[in-house]
């Protein structure tokens, strides 16, 4: 079943198609985590003033924009939150446009649009009403507190909202600022000839599947060989939930009795289970005593500092607490 980000319709004039959104891509590629190489622990990001090099607590940070060199302009949570459009859950076609006048530099982030709430019917029209008119519908939508332009076009016997970028986000050819033997060449007929039967003998259909990411192919063989060989380095930390008696192994056991705490009626005899299952294990008074033994010895080390007790002094005070 596909996931559904977004539901609302598309509109344009009276006419309302009662439609749900779907991303029509996944995310690929190796996700590298940093690590303390001394101690495998995680390596995380700090906040820090890049002045005095110290840790800043979340509350003193505020958001500026740079108005010029080294002024800034602070904006509050509330002004941004201001700014923002309002989600209207309305793909609002404004007008529509010839297919092949959009450059595909435009084009951002494509979603599959579904019929939703018995719009079979309308959603067909608008579909064919494209597919043989060669148009698109351009259209403004807001997605998570963020206004877009899109477009909406068939393929095959769907329909696609591809957000667009902006204008002012696209740069032009000029930018490139090319040379009039770029611009203007002097090619001769033989050498455009043999460009072309070049072009046509390698020329296929197109089989987007037989296109690999071979950066990601050989770090996961590479992974897998690692790991046949045993080299597998056990990462903890703050982070870790599960049990560390066990890298590889989850307690089900746990983690079903967890869940049975959880629940109204059940925390008291799932509570009665754990104690029953852990008191053969536990010894009766020696943590309190450890516990002792270790706050007396370090009250003796810290008034003792110019001499060194004996090993018996040592004994009778653990003794004696």
């Amino acid at each position: 079943m596909p996931r559904t980000i977004w539901k609302g319709a598309v509109s344009f004039g009276l006419v309302h198609i009662p439609v749900a959104l779907v991303p029509a891509t996944t995310r690929q590629g190796i996700d590298f985590d940093w690590l303390d190489k001394r101690s495998m622990d995680r390596v995380g990001y700090k906040r820090i003033n890049k002045t005095t090099g110290e840790d800043i607590d979340s509350e003193n940070i505020v958001k500026g924009v740079e108005y010029e060199k080294g002024h800034y302009v602070v904006i509050s949570d509330d002004e941004i939150k201001s700014a923002h459009p309002k989600a209207t859950q309305t793909v609002d076609i404004v007008a529509f446009v010839d297919a092949k006048d959009i450059s595909f530099l435009y084009i951002d982030t494509p979603y599959y649009l579904t019929p939703d709430r018995r719009g079979e019917k309308v959603y067909a029209l608008l579909r064919e009403t494209l597919i043989q008119t060669g148009k698109v519908g351009i259209a403004n939508v807001v997605l998570r507190n963020k206004q877009h332009l899109a477009v909406v076009m068939p393929l095959g016997k769907a329909l696609v909202m591809n957000t667009l970028r902006w204008a002012d986000e696209v740069r032009g050819v000029e930018y490139l600022e090319l040379k009039d033997e770029a611009l203007d060449p002097d090619l001769a007929e033989r050498e455009l000839d043999m460009a072309k039967r070049l072009v046509e003998d390698m020329t296929e259909k197109w089989k987007p599947e037989q296109y690999k990411d071979t950066f990601q192919d050989q770090i996961m063989d590479l992974v897998e060989k690692k790991a046949r060989e045993g080299k597998l380095e056990a990462v903890g930390g703050p982070e870790e939930a599960v049990d560390r008696r066990s890298a590889d192994v989850i307690d089900l056991t746990e983690l079903l009795k967890r869940s049975l705490a959880a629940k109204p009626g059940k925390a008291r005899a799932a509570s009665e289970e754990d104690e029953a299952d852990d008191t053969p294990k536990k010894a009766p008074a020696k943590p309190k005593t450890t516990s002792k033994a270790k706050t007396t010895k370090s009250t003796a080390s810290s008034s003792t500092r110019a001499r060194k007790a004996p090993a018996t002094d040592s004994k009778s005070s653990k003794k004696a607490s």
